[in-house]
């Protein structure tokens, strides 16, 4: 008899798309800005080290960068959304994440060290939290990002306890 690695669960809150939506949108803003200054500097520099093809065609980076930036923002949240789940049982708290590649983590409760909750400044506009379980191994960590901030907060409370309750070293 084998088993099979299943799906997570729960996925993460639905509000966890536009937090991603916005957050990758001024990375890409910023990013452009500062490739259309960087063009700008090097072409109104006119030094002659630079080959004239180059000089030329130098605007089609920050183009050519805002069209990749323009598809991430608006595909990359919503596959992250569908991908990305959690769970949490009682002897193991499990995740999958990765867009095109997959990643299938079980922690179990037993090796759990700290589990932390943070919410940065745009997590508190969107009322989420990422759920980090770490454990003594790297490798053996878990984060959970894009949670309802409250549920996040429940979970943490409930891990620590069950941490608690299994009374080992964590080692």
């Amino acid at each position: 008899m084998t088993t099979r690695l299943r799906a997570p669960q729960h996925r993460v809150s639905p509000r966890a798309v536009p937090m991603w939506t916005l957050s990758h949108t001024v990375s890409s803003i910023l990013i452009t800005a500062v490739l259309i200054a960087a063009v700008w500097g090097v072409v109104a520099a006119g030094w002659s080290w630079v080959p004239a093809w180059l000089l030329e065609r130098a605007w089609w980076i920050p183009v050519l960068y805002a069209g990749y930036a323009l598809v991430k923002t608006v595909v990359a949240p919503r596959w992250r959304y569908r991908v990305h789940r959690w769970e949490v049982t009682a002897d193991v708290v499990y995740t999958r994440t990765g867009w095109l590649s997959r990643a299938w983590q079980l922690v179990p409760v037993g090796r759990i060290q700290t589990v932390d909750t943070t919410q940065g400044w745009l997590e508190r506009m969107f009322r989420l939290a990422t759920l980090r379980v770490q454990t003594a191994s790297y490798a053996g960590s878990s984060t959970i990002e894009g949670l309802d901030a409250a549920e996040a907060q429940r979970i943490s409370e409930e891990l620590a306890l069950r941490v608690g309750d299994v009374g080992d070293d964590a080692t």
